[in-house]
């Protein structure tokens, strides 16, 4: 799965996807589609990442307490 880091508008490939759906993990390793090489898998922030299309990711892959907050994401 492909998302964008909102800082620096690049690509990151995200593989493991257990991890980016586990709200109890605020991070996804990843690695930035830049050059032609491959680069080095990366630790990211969820905070950091949104889909392509500009959209936040859903609040139940980032908050643990996603069905007792009241505050929306």
């Amino acid at each position: 799965m492909f998302l964008q880091n909102k800082s620096s508008d690049t690509m990151v490939e995200i593989k493991d996807l257990e991890t980016l759906f586990n709200p109890l993990k605020n991070e996804v390793e990843g690695r930035i589609q830049e050059g032609q090489e491959e680069q080095d898998p990366t630790p990211f922030p969820k905070q950091d990442l949104i889909f392509a299309s500009g959209e936040e990711l859903p609040r139940c892959w980032i908050d643990p307490d996603y069905r007792t907050s009241n505050s929306a994401n």
